[in-house]
């Protein structure tokens, strides 16, 4: 189990990649982002189990 946290400028680019990283391996999936207020950028967490990948 692999825990990631993506911090980026906006939530279109945090969903793109936690759905780059959901087409490899089973992702719990989050659906929205969070905002630190007066921090630039979202945040978004989900978890990866790397011992199930979706290609083989």
């Amino acid at each position: 189990m692999a825990v990631v946290d993506i911090t980026v400028a906006d939530a279109a680019t945090a969903l793109a990649l936690q759905e780059a990283l959901a087409a490899q391996w089973a992702t719990a999936t989050a659906d929205r982002v969070t905002r630190d207020p007066g921090q630039p950028g979202v945040r978004l967490r989900c978890y990866l189990d790397l011992r199930q990948p979706l290609g083989s």
